[in-house]
């Protein structure tokens, strides 16, 4: 694999990135850390996990860390073959301040991810959630204090908007904190409301990083009109997180069905081979329960959709709401 810049951070990633928010649960602690080594094994050096990620345990506000425990055992002896990310923000416990993005939470979950990841440094540490009690120029200042104490390298956003990265990046240029090199966003044929924040982070050197760029594995091809899930599938361990299926996504499903047919790929790998082409890309974040899977992902990021599948691709999987441009058309 041909690795891309994260941004303006130096760092240089996988255009597949192994995602860990399964590990836990369904993908128990031996399996899990595997699965990291085989990643590492086939050129995959871009791992993203978060203080809260224990799999399909989660619940709001429980204490999490399983997944970066995982992380932190299976890259004993390897850190080096590794860019890891973790995440801060997301609830984990009842308390006001076992939450949110204040210097408290941050400083104090900066040390207990170092600790459960058994590392010194957090190559990217990212804000999980907007947090509209605290200031973005407050949460900017705690992610400057772990940089120059050396326990993060870069610091990263997830689920922003574009103008509220415009308001870290200005923030920063006043010199109040780290530059802002990441965005984490969900991302997919399906969900494309983010669409027009991707022209913006490229013209300023941000790495988007997305999730969910298979939709919980609706993209992969598994599920068809009329049949049950598979009983290994997503959809049949944990529908709650799932989108419902109903006609109007199995006509999109189809579409996609038809479309890879015609270019000689897999469903899942036609998705993720559309996702690498969008602007900013840095690399897609997959989440996998075999090596078969991780295989099949990294085939993905050498694959090209055909030019002629452009228009057909927004037809079947429409993006957001374009402003018209009377004058240029």
């Amino acid at each position: 694999m041909q690795l891309r810049p994260l941004g303006t951070s130096g760092l240089l990633v996988s255009p597949i990135c192994l995602g860990t928010m399964t590990f836990g649960s369904p993908v128990e602690g031996p399996a899990a850390e595997g699965l990291i080594h085989a990643a590492l094994d086939l050129g995959i050096n871009f791992i993203d996990t978060a203080n809260v990620y224990e799999g399909y345990r989660r619940f709001l506000g429980s204490p999490g860390g399983v997944a970066e425990e995982i992380v932190g055992r299976a890259l004993k002896g390897r850190r080096d073959k590794a860019i890891v990310a973790t995440k801060v923000g997301a609830p984990v416990g009842p308390g006001p301040q076992d939450r949110g993005l204040s210097p408290v939470h941050v400083l104090r979950e900066v040390d207990r991810s170092l600790r459960r990841l058994q590392t010194d440094t957090i190559d990217l540490y990212i804000a999980h959630w907007p947090d509209r009690e605290v200031p973005l120029e407050t949460t900017l200042a705690a992610m400057d204090v772990a940089v120059r104490q050396g326990k993060i390298r870069c610091f990263g956003v997830s689920n922003h908007a574009a103008w509220q990265m415009a308001e870290l990046r200005a923030l920063a240029d006043r010199g109040l904190g780290p530059r802002l090199v990441s965005s984490q966003i969900p991302f997919s044929l399906l969900r494309r409301e983010f669409q027009h924040d991707l022209e913006y982070c490229r013209q300023r050197g941000i790495g988007v990083t997305p999730y969910q760029a298979l939709q919980g594995g609706l993209l992969t091809g598994k599920y068809h009109r009329g049949s049950p899930p598979p009983v290994d599938s997503r959809l049949a361990e944990k529908p709650e997180w799932m989108w419902k299926t109903d006609d109007a996504l199995f006509d999109r499903l189809d579409a996609l069905r038809e479309l890879a047919a015609e270019a000689g790929v897999d469903q899942a790998g036609y998705a993720l081979a559309w996702a690498l082409t969008q602007p900013a890309m840095s690399s897609l974040i997959v989440g996998v329960k075999t090596r078969a899977q991780i295989e099949q992902a990294i085939a993905a990021a050498s694959l090209a959709v055909p030019p002629e599948h452009v228009a057909r691709i927004d037809q079947a999987f429409p993006g957001p709401w374009k402003q018209p441009d009377p004058l240029r058309g």
